[in-house]
């Protein structure tokens, strides 16, 4: 009888056992699973020499255009009458605290970015500093100026994407917004912040024999 009872009772522990063994297991796939799945963006968005490394490598690795990916994707959100019939301009970003007619090389590089990442959702981009010839010289032939006079005085585009950038503690804030040209009004917007180690990254290579050349006082 005992012998009876015990084979009874043995399924019954070994099958509470196996339950609660494959309720942990299944969350720790669920667990392996969103941990696969956030990686995989990241590999996503961030190819090529970012496959392998730890999350330290790839933070260190990252420059400017990450961030930019990452500003796109928080405008995308909340961006209203753009689509891909919609031609915009890229400016660009410039200090709150300088003259808005100067521009950083820090400015000029997220404008750049932001075109690749218009042009990757979609967005048709309009390229305002290309001329309409090509300009032959001995250091090389070029097509892009920033000479108004050799630029076409006729706008196809409707929006602008623009932005202001502050220094900060640590880095500097980004504020990027698409505003309409006629009606100003403002109809996508986001807000990053730069690791000053990122924006260092991209003076360094501003230089003369090996020394950083400080900028120009106006």
């Amino acid at each position: 009888m005992k012998k009876y009872a015990l084979s009874l009772l043995l399924p019954v522990l070994f099958g509470c056992s196996s339950t609660d063994s494959d309720r942990h297991n299944s969350k720790a796939m669920v667990v392996d699973k969103n941990a696969f799945a956030s990686s995989e963006s990241q590999f996503q968005v961030h190819p090529g020499g970012m496959h392998g490394m730890t999350v330290s490598q790839q933070m260190a690795s990252r420059n400017v255009t990450h961030y930019v990916q990452n500003l796109m994707q928080d405008m995308i959100g909340n961006l209203r009458y753009v689509n891909d019939r919609t031609p915009i301009a890229v400016a660009t970003f410039v200090f709150l605290d300088e003259d808005y007619n100067y521009g950083s090389l820090l400015g000029n590089q997220l404008s750049e970015s932001f075109v690749h990442e218009l042009h990757n959702f979609g967005v048709p981009v309009v390229d305002f500093k290309t001329t309409d010839f090509m300009r032959v010289t001995k250091q090389g032939d070029f097509i892009f100026s920033r000479d108004f006079l050799e630029l076409s005085d006729e706008h196809t585009f409707n929006y602008v994407l623009a932005g202001t950038l502050a220094n900060h503690q640590g880095g500097v804030l980004v504020n990027a917004r698409i505003v309409g040209v006629k009606s100003k009004a403002v109809v996508g917007t986001a807000q990053g912040f730069l690791p000053q180690s990122v924006v260092n990254a991209l003076r360094d290579g501003i230089g003369h024999d090996g020394i950083r050349l400080e900028r120009a006082s106006r």
